[in-house]
Order: C-alpha cells, then sequence, then structure tokens
C-alpha cells in the first residue's frame, strides 16, 4: 500500500499518551495499520482569523502542488519511455524513496524557517512550486519539438526515396546551379518503370532538356533520377509526371543546408560506434533504438532536472501536509498548541475496520461528526471522498503519482 493517512489527536496528560492509546488500538491486537509518529515542529500560530482563512488557502495549495508533483511524475515517465519499470527508482525525496522519507519526515528548517509566520511559510512553498511548473511547461515544450524533430529525422534516413533525406546522396555535379533560366528537378522512378521513364521524360513538358536524366541512386523499389529543364515548364512537368506515376521531390541544392544535415548524420553515426555493434541489429531496429539513444543523450539535462525538481516538489507537498495538520489542530482542538500529528500504512484488507476502530477512539472529540460517519458506514454506495470529515484531524498522502503501475 502506497497510501498513508496522517492524522492528528488532542494530547492526553502528553502527547506520548495519546501515541501509546492509538498504538493500542490499531496494532497490538489486529495489526490494523503500521504507525509512525509525524514531527511538527512548534510554528507560530497567529491569529484565529488567519488560521481559519489559511486554513481554505492551503486546501487550495495542496491541491495544485500535489497536481504539480504528478504531472513531474508523469513526465519522467514519458520521458524514459521504455524503462518505465525504473520510473519508480527514480522519484525521491531527499535521496531517499518516497515511503521512507514520509515515515522518517522533518521540517527542513532551512527551506522553510519556522520563525516565519504560517501565511509567509506557504507563501514560501507556493512561489517555490509555481516557478517548478513554469519552468516544466517550458522544458516539456522544448523536449517535444526535439522528439518531433528526431522522428523526422528518423523517417529521413530510414525511409524510402519517396521521403529520406537526400544529403547523402546527390552531389553539386549533379545539379544545374545558379542559372536564370534552367533547373535540375529529382524524380523517383519505381524500378518497374525505368524503361518508361527513358522513353517519356523529354516528352512529359515542352523545353525539357533533351539526355539530360541521370540515375544518380538506386534502393529496392526505386531510383533516383536527375533532369533539367526550363524553370518555367516546372508545374507542367510535375503534373505529368505524377500521371505517369513518376514523383518529384521538392528539393533544392543548398550547400549549407546539406552540411548541416550531413553533420547531424555524422553525429549519429558516432552514437551509432558508441552504441552497441550494426553486425548484430536489423537497420530498422537498430536506427529505432539509436534514435532513442540519441534523445536519451541529450535529454539529459532534462532528465536530472526533473529529478531534482520532483525532490524539490514532493518535498514542498508534505510540508504543506504538515501545515494543514498543524493548522486544522490549532483550529479543532484549541490553544495551548497540545497534539499528536501520527502517520498511519493502512493494510489493504482491513482500511474499514481501521476507520472504524479509529472513529470509536476519537468520537468523543466531535460527536457529530462520529454520528454522520457511523450513518455513512451503513449507506453502500455513499460517497464522502469529497469532503471526508472525521472527529480527529484527516489527510490523506498516495504515493502512487503515475497512471500506470511500476
Amino acid at each position: 500500500m502506497t497510501e498513508f493517512w496522517l492524522i492528528s489527536a488532542p494530547g492526553e496528560k502528553t502527547c506520548q499518551q495519546t501515541w501509546d492509546k492509538m498504538m493500542v488500538a490499531t496494532t497490538r491486537t489486529n495489526n490494523l495499520s503500521t504507525n509512525h509518529k509525524f514531527n511538527i515542529p512548534d510554528l507560530k500560530v497567529g491569529t484565529l482569523d488567519v488560521l481559519v482563512g489559511l486554513s481554505d488557502e492551503l486546501a487550495k495549495l495542496d491541491s495544485f502542488v500535489e497536481s504539480v508533483v504528478k504531472k513531474v511524475a508523469q513526465y519522467m515517465a514519458d520521458v524514459l519511455e521504455d524503462s518505465r519499470d525504473k520510473v519508480q527508482e527514480n522519484l525521491l525525496a531527499n535521496g531517499v524513496d518516497l515511503v521512507t522519507y514520509i515515515t522518517r519526515f522533518q521540517w527542513d528548517m532551512a527551506k522553510y524557517p519556522i520563525k516565519q509566520s504560517l501565511k509567509n511559510i506557504s507563501e514560501i512553498v507556493s512561489k517555490q512550486v509555481t516557478q517548478i511548473d513554469n519552468d516544466l511547461k517550458a522544458r516539456a515544450s522544448a523536449y517535444n519539438n526535439l522528439k518531433g524533430n528526431l522522428q523526422n529525422l528518423e523517417r529521413k534516413n530510414a525511409g524510402s526515396l519517396l521521403t529520406r533525406s537526400l544529403a547523402d546522396i546527390v552531389k553539386k555535379e549533379d545539379f544545374v546551379l545558379d542559372s536564370e533560366y534552367l533547373i535540375t528537378l529529382l524524380v523517383v522512378v519505381p524500378k518497374t518503370g525505368y524503361a518508361d521513364w527513358q522513353k517519356t521524360y523529354e516528352t512529359l513538358a515542352e523545353m525539357v532538356v533533351p539526355r539530360s536524366t541521370n540515375l544518380l541512386f538506386e534502393d529496392n523499389d526505386s531510383g533516383l533520377f536527375s533532369v533539367t529543364l526550363f524553370r518555367k515548364a516546372i508545374d507542367d512537368f510535375r503534373h505529368k509526371a505524377r500521371e505517369n506515376k513518376f514523383t518529384v521531390r521538392d528539393f533544392q541544392y543548398n550547400e549549407e543546408e546539406m552540411k548541416a544535415d550531413k553533420e547531424e548524420m555524422t553525429r549519429l553515426s558516432t552514437d551509432k560506434k558508441n552504441y552497441g555493434r550494426a553486425d548484430v541489429l536489423s537497420s530498422l531496429l537498430y536506427n529505432k533504438r539509436l534514435i532513442l539513444f540519441w534523445c536519451r543523450r541529450k535529454c539529459g539535462p532534462l532528465v536530472r532536472w526533473l529529478k531534482v525538481n520532483f525532490s524539490e516538489a514532493f518535498i514542498a507537498w508534505i510540508h504543506i501536509k504538515a501545515l494543514r495538520v498543524f493548522v486544522e489542530s490549532v483550529l479543532r482542538y484549541g490553544l495551548p498548541v497540545n497534539f499528536q500529528a501520527m502517520l498511519l500504512q493502512p493494510n489493504k484488507k482491513t482500511m474499514k475496520k481501521l476507520r472504524e476502530v479509529l472513529n470509536d477512539l476519537y468520537k468523543h472529540l466531535d460527536s457529530s461528526a462520529a454520528a454522520i460517519i457511523d450513518s455513512a458506514m451503513d449507506i453502500p454506495g455513499l460517497n464522502l471522498s469529497q469532503q471526508e470529515y472525521y472527529p480527529y484531524v484527516y489527510y490523506k498522502i498516495d504515493c502512487n503519482l503515475l497512471d500506470f503501475k511500476v
């Protein structure tokens, strides 16, 4: 179970007695949950009006921070793609797994100074997490653009002559360049149509230069031919070529663009040598894995950012839970501050029984709430999850942050 119940109850003669009574009720005879003390420091209380207003603000902030934590976690899963089984290992808080962090929670005095007012601390958290959310949006956009570019590059490098890059195929001498009137086009011709091409290309439009075609490259299905004609005849030539099942590629010889394209391919080739032996991989599988490897290498800074900021957001979230417990406990149990915060990890099969035991243990704190809970347990289908209220202070923490099971 990755679900925790963060609760508080007023101190008896001592807070230790409150803890001992809860332990006896939930673990000594029936093993309903695994329990831990949840340490909240002595925070500044402020006025009653401030606490009431802050209670509502913290509820909204709690929802916002939780949503950011889940977004960062889910984006980590999306970036790692086929390594999703390892995603949970990378979702750490202060360098430890989430369960360990929660069960051993210690207030971070450096990030959230307790000499500050409760409102100031909540504003520190809000500002911090809002910045993470904004940064995530910007980085996600950049990553998605890179991923799209890589997919296009993969198609160009591995596709047919109809779609692949021609930068590593053609040479400068294959083209008529810097002519005001003439232009060289590249045409993809099916192998079964070679003879038809040779017979008809000069007549597909007026002003085609005779004997100007050359076979530059061929793959399993097609050949790439060059042909030179007058610029004014381009549209007619394209139209007639299409009617004859010849495809004119939209390509212009540009040395600077081709140089950049080739350099990109060279970098991929270098990564290819470092990644694995080409003789044990089929070319299609190899290209797919190579692109994924290159994407991970390029996106290494993003993965590191996600790890760091997931930790920051999760830590902020648990501090917000602690603030909510403190504020609600003071509002319910009064001053001076005297309550014990406790973290319960329920056993899945006994959650209903645990709720009943806690209700019996603390119903004297708020009889009206106890009556509502008692009646709700007897009404099948009644869902109070949107406004859960119990005689004791209660907040749920669910560490299952991803849409898939890892």
